[in-house]
Formats: C-alpha cells, sequence, structure tokens
C-alpha cells in the first residue's frame, strides 16, 4: 500500500512536469500563471510526499519498535512464567521447610518436657537423698551423744568387769580415801591407788576436746598430791574421739597422764597388775624394769595401734555403705538389704568367771592356719601403714 502510493504520488508530479513543459511551449499568459499554480502545488505535493515519508520512516520505525516490544514481551512472558514455577518451587520448598521446622520445634518441645521431668525427678531424688544423709547424720549423731553420755557409765562397768575377772580391787567414786577430790574410777594394786578418770565431748564439736583433754591432765594434779595415789593416771576417752586427739602421754613434772581408751584398759590394767608378782617393786633389777615397762609400752602400742586400725577399717566400712546406699541401683540396693537382714552373726559369747586363755587363741589360729593348708587357699597379705604419732 505504502509502495503504491509512492507510485500515485510520482506519476502525478511527472505528468505535472510534462505537463508544465507542454504549457511552456504555448507562452500564453494563461498558461504561465496555470504553471506557475502548478508549480506551487507540485512543490506543496513535494513537502507533502516528504512529509509522508517522514511519517512512512516513522511507521516503519514504530513498526520496528512494536516487534522489538513484542520480541521483548515474548522473552518477558517467557521469563515471567519461569520466575512463576521458580516461585512455586520456592513456595513448596518452604511449605515443607516449615513442616520440618513445626516438627523439629514439637520434637524439641517434646525433648524438653521430658528433659524437664527428668531434671524435676533427678531434683526430687537429690532432695530425698539430702534428706537420708541429714536424717543418717543427725541419728549418727544423736547416737555418738548417747554413747559420750553414757561412756562414764560404761567405763567403770567395764573397770568393774575386768576386776572381778581378775581380782583387782576397784575404788568407787564414794570409796575414794580422799573426800574432798574423787575420781570416777580407781583400782588399787600394791596399796597404790591407780586413777582412771572417764571423759568425753560436751556436743558435737570436737575441735575444742584436745584442748579440754589438755586442761584435764593439769587438774589431775588434785589426785596425784596424794602420797597412795600412783603418779601415772589416766584419761579414759570415746574411742570415735581418737582421731582428733594428736598427744598421748603427758609429762606435767610430778606425775604422767595417759590418755587411753576403754578398749585399752584391761591390757594397762594387767601390766600393772604384773608388778604385784614381786615382793617389794624397789628390789627389781634394771634389768627387771625394763621387762615391766617394755611390756606395759608394748601393751599400750598394740592397743593403740589396734585402735587405730580398728577406726580405720570403721570409716571405710562407713563409706562403703554410703556409696552402697547411694550409688547402687534401687532395686539391687532393695535385694541387698533382704539379704543384709537375713545375715546373722553369732562372735563367741563371753561369760563371767571364765577367763580367755592364751593357750586356746593359739590353738585356735593352728587350726585356722592348717584349714587353710588343707583347702589350698592363697595367703594374701594386706600392708596397711599408718603414720604414727609422734608422741605415741
Amino acid at each position: 500500500m505504502e509502495y503504491a502510493f509512492y507510485l500515485l504520488i510520482i506519476g502525478g508530479l511527472a505528468a505535472l512536469y510534462f505537463k508544465k513543459e507542454a504549457v511552456t511551449e504555448g507562452n500564453s499568459e494563461e498558461d504561465k500563471i496555470r504553471i506557475s499554480e502548478l508549480e506551487r502545488n507540485l512543490a506543496s505535493k513535494e513537502t507533502e510526499v516528504k512529509q509522508q515519508q517522514q511519517n512512512i520512516d516513522i511507521a516503519n520505525a514504530k513498526t520496528t519498535a512494536f516487534e522489538q516490544i513484542k520480541t521483548e514481551n515474548a522473552t518477558l512472558k517467557e521469563k515471567l512464567s519461569n520466575t512463576e514455577q521458580e516461585r512455586n518451587g520456592l513456595k513448596h520448598e518452604n511449605i515443607s521447610l516449615k513442616k520440618e521446622e513445626d516438627n523439629r520445634n514439637e520434637t524439641l518441645r517434646k525433648s524438653v518436657e521430658a528433659t524437664n521431668t527428668l531434671q524435676e525427678s533427678l531434683t526430687k531424688e537429690k532432695e530425698r537423698l539430702n534428706d537420708e544423709r541429714v536424717k543418717e547424720t543427725e541419728v549418727r549423731l544423736e547416737k555418738m551423744k548417747w554413747t559420750w553420755g553414757e561412756h562414764e557409765k560404761d567405763v567403770e562397768n567395764h573397770l568393774q568387769l575386768i576386776c572381778r575377772n581378775h581380782v583387782i580391787k576397784y575404788i568407787s567414786q564414794e570409796d575414794f580415801p580422799h573426800p574432798r577430790n574423787k575420781p570416777d574410777n580407781s583400782i588399787e594394786i600394791m596399796d597404790q591407788l591407780i586413777v582412771f578418770d572417764a571423759k568425753s565431748p560436751a556436743n558435737d564439736d570436737l575441735s575444742n576436746f584436745p584442748k579440754y583433754i589438755k586442761l584435764q591432765t593439769e587438774s589431775l594434779k588434785k589426785y596425784a598430791k596424794h602420797d597412795d595415789v600412783k603418779k601415772d593416771l589416766f584419761l579414759v576417752i570415746p574411742s570415735n574421739t581418737l582421731h582428733v586427739i594428736n598427744q598421748f602421754t603427758y609429762n606435767i613434772g610430778d606425775y604422767n597422764v595417759y590418755i587411753i581408751t576403754k578398749d585399752a584398759l584391761e591390757p594397762i590394767i594387767l601390766s600393772l597388775k604384773k608388778i604385784e608378782e614381786y615382793e617389794f617393786a624397789d628390789k627389781l633389777s634394771p634389768e627387771e624394769r625394763d621387762n615391766v615397762c617394755r611390756i606395759i609400752g608394748k601393751f599400750a602400742h598394740t592397743t593403740k595401734r589396734r585402735i587405730q586400725i580398728d577406726q580405720f577399717f570403721a570409716e571405710e566400712f562407713l563409706d562403703t555403705l554410703n556409696k552402697a546406699g547411694t550409688q547402687l541401683p534401687r532395686e539391687i540396693l532393695e535385694s541387698v538389704i533382704q539379704f543384709e537382714n537375713a545375715e546373722k552373726l553369732n562372735p563367741p559369747m563371753e561369760k563371767r568367771k571364765k577367763q580367755i586363755l592364751t593357750k586356746d587363741l593359739k590353738a585356735k589360729s593352728e587350726e585356722i592356719k592348717k584349714e587353710i593348708e588343707l583347702r589350698n587357699i592363697p595367703e594374701i597379705t594386706t600392708q596397711i601403714e599408718f603414720k604414727e604419732d609422734k608422741n605415741a
């Protein structure tokens, strides 16, 4: 269509041109005017042609731009489609991640609840165990206080039993010959009064007990000043206070004080009674006196050593029992308690006026050794070393 329009305009221009040439040849005035008018029309048409040409160029440019826009629009549509697909994919992925997050949160919530429940259970169990420990400590302290409260009477009964078994004269507090100063207990050997004064802590705080014992050793001067009182005096303390005592002998000057426990009474009294075998103490030879002192020293050391070992094992056994009560599973612990309640120990019974003979103890020891050899039981030697007290 554009080309037909161009041809029409060009044809018109050519016709005008040829007409102009023909008119020019006539040389009439009217023709000249007509020619001028035609020239003006021709110029106008040429201008219009140029304008139309510009419009055609603009239209072609717009057409080209439209094609480019159309192409870009198709590209954009394709990109939009891809973007929508990507968005849908991301949307599905987001939904999946959100579900996973919800599942993790739910699992975490359940785990936190379980942890809180376990923590609460552990807290209650810890409180129960603490209550049990506090109760056990209170019971132990009450038992300890009761033992200390009965210590004086217990020492008195034990001394009386020893004196009956070995025919030794026991002097009660009321029968002590010096009315102003009366010890808890005393015995008489070779016309000498041997003082055994029972001492125990006032409360469960043992930090001041050593200082109290030291003061009591100085107060024994009221007994030692009498001529018929032996210058070796004894303070009898509970065995469960032995671990806080760091000095067991005191040389006061005019007399000596020994710190012992109830378990040491019998061997010490037997050692002192050994002196009765001699008619006069001043007739003892130096060797005999050394033997007497050696025996007494041996008894004292052996007694204290045995008490020390028994105390060590008592602490170990108590620690093991505490661990068993706290570390064993409850089912096993209940079974252990059942077996414990079913057990019973029957140590040899002690009878009044029946002496424990050394030969019987030796015979029993030999019998045990022979039984070990017959059964081919391997001997296990356990050596436990203790740090001896400097003054022991």
